[in-house]
This record gives structure tokens, sequence and C-alpha cells, in this order.
């Protein structure tokens, strides 16, 4: 599966699990490391743990693994690596303490 289409699925899955304020950057020219980073925000820990889970589980489905997740245990902050796209699933406060949108914007 191509970057933007990876990209597509993943908003697709994170829309269907209520993920919140999604947003996706393309940083393929400030990161050696992947092309695109997606952000969402869940309503409380648990969602965010839920929110990472459910799109691990559809990526398997399609036949896709992971390289790596993290943070699904503590649920403030879980990361989905999938290579060509990092998905950040936040609470508020994390999100709003660390302001990934704004280090890796081109504003």
């Amino acid at each position: 599966m191509q970057a933007e289409q990876l990209v597509e699925f993943v908003q697709t899955q994170l829309e269907d699990i209520k993920a919140r304020d999604i947003v996706t950057l393309n940083v393929a020219e400030k990161a050696s490391f992947t092309d695109y980073m997606v952000i969402c925000s869940g309503n409380s820990s648990r969602h965010v743990s839920s929110i990472a889970e459910n799109l691990n589980t559809a990526m398997k489905a399609k036949q896709m693994k992971p390289i790596g997740i993290e943070g699904t245990d503590v649920g403030e902050w879980a990361l989905l690596d999938l290579g060509d796209v990092i998905v950040h699933v936040m609470t508020d406060d994390t999100r709003d303490l660390y302001q990934l949108e704004k280090l890796w914007s081109d504003e």
C-alpha cells in the first residue's frame, strides 16, 4: 500500500473509531523516518488505548503489521509506527502539552 493510500486508510479507521481532531501532516521533507504523521485525540486514556488497539487490529486484518505500537498500557499517548505513517493518539491534555502540530507543521 502506498503512503497516500495508507494515510486514507488510517484516517477512515480513526473516524470510524470516533477519534477527534484528526490532523495529517506531510513531514517527508523534514524527517527521514516517515512521510506522514497523523495526530488525533481520544476522550479519555481508555479511549486513546482503544483507538490504538482498534487501528492495530484493522491493520492486521489487511495483512499489514505495524512496525511498533507503544503507550496503549497507560493511554495518555499511544503511538503506532506504520512505516510511511506514524500515528499519535493522545488525550487532550497531552496533546496540548506537546503541541506536535506546531513542532512539525510548516507554519
